[in-house]
């Protein structure tokens, strides 16, 4: 096992859900938080998750089959992040640990939340009865991971029930208990019971971290208080941090504008969708709602009308301008890499299929038309039959590559994206471009100039071409492609009423 955070007299990001991702958590170590927590995240969807290193962030990213982020961390968080997991089965939490282990540095029980999903799930607060799935829990983490692991929990109504909980808990190896000094059925209306807190610490000999304070942590001063009443050894701060994260800071909370629009920064660093970033936001904004920017953000639904309404629209603009010229190197760069030029297959029913190295960017293109939408349009107006997308998806890592059949040819790129739709709109893009048509783009991509699209041109045109290419060519889109194999699974195809 790695060595243990440091919990003697910390600062801490309590974890919070919706709130603690990954803006939360720069802020709050920009402010002075030693360590901080992510947002529970349960078992099942870290084990569907693929991780990913996001090289043009600069992030390492948990995705979901559709391309949803649930989890992503950066090098700033290196040595002091904590990840929390919500589980209710030891084997299963054991399996996700090790996924996660060499992106955090202290792995999480969470064994307190009482909301009903977690308690209808069998975890969260659920565990707090239930003494044999704790220690089971706990010591198959211990044993079977490299790196600490700690728990945080609720008090029981009885404070000899909660000392023979957190003896049990110590037993198992964990590295730190968090505590917060409320039961599962009370609220933030009802007073923190710091004394249990305390006599929590008296009992055990691993660190004890104080959680439920927000409501008496008013400053930075405050917190000594709340940690001199609670005996623990360091201090765990939730709403108090969600309503604003300078409340870490020595110097004094800062105004919420200025917290807010470095919050907004780092959303825009590292490409925050807009309804985690507002959500957010509107917590920092939670007493002042009346000010002037209080209802265009409870009506903003995109990054840049949150920036436009923080008066930010030139960093919002720097910004994707820098993402986008990111983007754009990875993709030629891989295209180099793995030697992904244009090409002219024979597919395996014998017809052509045309490869370009193309991809759907969204920046590139306006949000009211897509290129399937012009394809599907340029179709309609030339009374023809709209193209059926053949997608699949493969296994090893869950991407999609797809085939767009369109007056007897196929089209597609070399690219296996994240997403169906992404690869379903590629195709499209393939297929427009190959045929000389706009392909709806608002921002030209510098590495596709003139000169290279007259090379593609000259390479679907039938005058440079007989019908004789090489075997070598149809067993490449055979296996990579047209074939459904152990390896990838057809995706249900795209129909014409359903073209986005």
């Amino acid at each position: 096992m790695s060595k243990s955070l440091d919990y003697d007299n910390k600062l801490i990001l309590a974890p919070m859900v919706r709130i603690n991702h990954l803006p939360t958590r720069l802020l709050a170590l920009e402010y002075g938080a030693d360590i901080v927590y992510s947002e529970e995240i349960i078992d099942f969807k870290i084990l569907t998750s693929r991780r990913r290193e996001n090289e043009i962030l600069g992030t390492v990213d948990y995705e979901l089959p559709d391309g949803t982020v649930i989890f992503r961390t950066c090098p700033k968080e290196e040595g002091r992040l904590v990840f929390q997991l919500g589980t209710a089965d030891a084997k299963r939490a054991l399996k996700a640990a090790q996924k996660l282990e060499n992106d955090i540095t202290v792995l999480d029980v969470n064994m307190g939340c009482p909301q009903p999903f977690s308690l209808q799930g069998g975890m969260g607060a659920a565990l707090l009865t239930k003494p044999e799935k704790v220690h089971d829990i706990l010591s198959t983490l211990v044993k079977g991971l490299k790196i600490p692991v700690s728990c945080k929990i609720r008090i029981l109504p009885k404070l000899e029930d909660t000392i023979k909980l957190v003896k049990l808990i110590e037993s198992t190896g964990v590295c730190a208990i968090a505590v917060h000094g409320r039961t599962i059925d009370e609220r933030p209306r009802h007073a923190n019971q710091n004394h249990i807190i305390k006599a929590i610490k008296q009992a055990v000999k691993i660190p004890v971290i104080a959680n439920g304070g927000s409501k008496e942590i008013l400053c930075y001063e405050d917190i000594a208080k709340f940690k001199e009443e609670t005996g623990a050894d360091s201090v765990m701060i939730a709403r108090a941090a969600e309503w604003n994260p300078s409340i870490f800071r020595k110097e004094g909370k800062l105004p919420i504008v200025d917290v807010i629009k470095q919050h907004v920064r780092y959303a825009l660093k590292y490409d925050i969708n807009a309804i985690s970033a507002k959500y957010c936001i509107l917590q920092i904004m939670h007493t002042s709602m009346d000010m002037a920017e209080g209802q265009p953000m409870l009506d903003c639904k995109h990054m840049v009308e949150i920036c436009d309404i923080w008066k930010m629209e030139d960093e919002f603009k720097a910004t994707q301008e820098l993402l986008t010229k990111k983007r754009e190197e990875e993709m030629e760069e891989e295209s180099h890499r793995n030697n992904m030029v244009a090409k002219r297959l024979k597919s395996e029913d014998g017809s052509i299929l045309i490869r370009l190295p193309v991809r759907f960017t969204k920046a590139n293109y306006p949000t009211d038309m897509s290129p399937k939408q012009h394809l599907h349009v340029r179709c309609m107006k030339n009374h023809e039959k709209a193209p059926p997308y053949k997608t699949i998806q493969r296994e090893s890592d869950r991407r999609f590559n797809s085939v767009l059949t369109f007056q007897g040819r196929k089209y597609t790129t070399p690219y296996w994206e994240k997403s169906k739709q992404l690869a379903e709109q590629g195709a499209a893009i393939a297929c427009l471009i190959s045929l000389g048509l706009d392909d709806g783009r608002v921002n030209n991509i510098e590495a596709e100039d003139d000169e290279l699209r007259r090379k593609w041109k000259e390479l679907v045109s039938d005058q440079n071409h007989n019908s004789d290419i090489k075997n070598d060519t149809c067993n490449e889109i055979k296996n990579n492609l047209e074939k459904t194999n152990d390896s990838s699974k057809s995706v249900k195809p795209e129909t014409a009423e359903n073209v986005t």
